[in-house]
């Protein structure tokens, strides 16, 4: 995934860069000029530059933005997690973004979405084509953030995430260890990627953009293989002890019951690293000795 030759000529933001967008932001640091924009700026990685800016207010982003931007990566969380929060994360700080950008066009805008926005419930495959209605308001406003970042001036890509997950994120392999999940089967289906996948098919398609390869608007990011939770829980199990399931531990899945494609991103020729919940697991598992 090397950029050679653009050490000084590609110059990349990363706005909101957090765990997954400053992981985005170092690997793409090794070969371009990147910036990281978040509140607290001295928490970008050591060989980015931080830019201290509140996306929810415009007049702090006066000034504060690289010129001849040519890629702009999208990678918010709400401060807060009700419908202010979503909006201000998803819709009222990109179009605050996009404003101050101002009118000359990026190579490419990257908007980091999540297959929330999916409220397909049948096990059935869910792809780039596949309907998106969410019924509630955090897919929703998701949903809008996307159409934002597509309908502006700027030529746009939407990577729809589902649960991302690794060192840094063990929630679920932690409540398993703990007893606090126990679905009982068939348990709906559920779909994952890696969070060093994650950062590095937003890094894959960032490279593409600026090699001028041509970018669909749209991709799922997700392992190659959707799994029902009682089987991931019970794989788990297997391999560490684990807490009896304790009074009033999780039955389901809280995303409906889909299985998301990721064949669009692999024909882009990338490669996953954690290909399945085993690999991504397994690695966690023995680290927890």
């Amino acid at each position: 995934m090397a950029m050679t030759d653009r050490k000084h000529s590609t110059r990349i933001l990363v706005a909101g860069c957090g765990k997954l967008g400053g992981d985005i932001a170092s690997l793409l640091a090794k070969t371009a000029d990147v910036y990281g924009l978040r509140r607290n700026p001295h928490k970008v990685p050591p060989e980015v530059t931080g830019i201290g800016a509140d996306l929810t207010r415009p007049d702090t982003l006066k000034g504060q933005l690289p010129e001849n931007l040519d890629v702009v990566i999208y990678c918010l969380t709400p401060s807060s997690y009700d419908e202010p929060g979503y909006r201000d994360a998803y819709v009222t700080g990109l179009q605050n973004l996009i404003n101050a950008l101002g009118p000359n066009k990026l190579t490419r805008l990257l908007f980091i979405s999540s297959t929330s926005v999916y409220a397909q419930n049948d096990d059935s495959w869910v792809d780039e084509h596949s309907e998106a209605r969410p019924d509630r308001f955090t897919g929703q406003l998701i949903l809008e953030g996307e159409q934002t970042a597509l309908n502006s001036i700027h030529p746009a890509t939407v990577v729809r995430f589902s649960g991302i997950y690794g060192h840094s994120r063990q929630r679920f392999l932690e409540e398993v260890l703990e007893g606090r999940m126990n679905p009982e089967p068939p348990a709906p289906f559920s779909n994952r990627i890696h969070e060093q996948d994650a950062a590095r098919a937003v890094a894959w398609l960032t490279e593409n953009a600026m090699k001028g390869e041509p970018l669909d608007d749209l991709y799922i990011g997700s392992d190659c293989e959707p799994v029902r939770l009682d089987d991931v829980v019970a794989w788990v199990r297997q391999q560490v002890p684990c807490k009896d399931p304790v009074e009033g531990a999780r039955k389901g899945g809280r995303a409906g019951s889909k299985r998301c494609s990721n064949q669009r991103l692999l024909a882009t020729g990338f490669e996953f690293r954690y290909p399945d919940y085993k690999a991504g697991y397994r690695e966690l598992i023995d680290g927890l000795s």
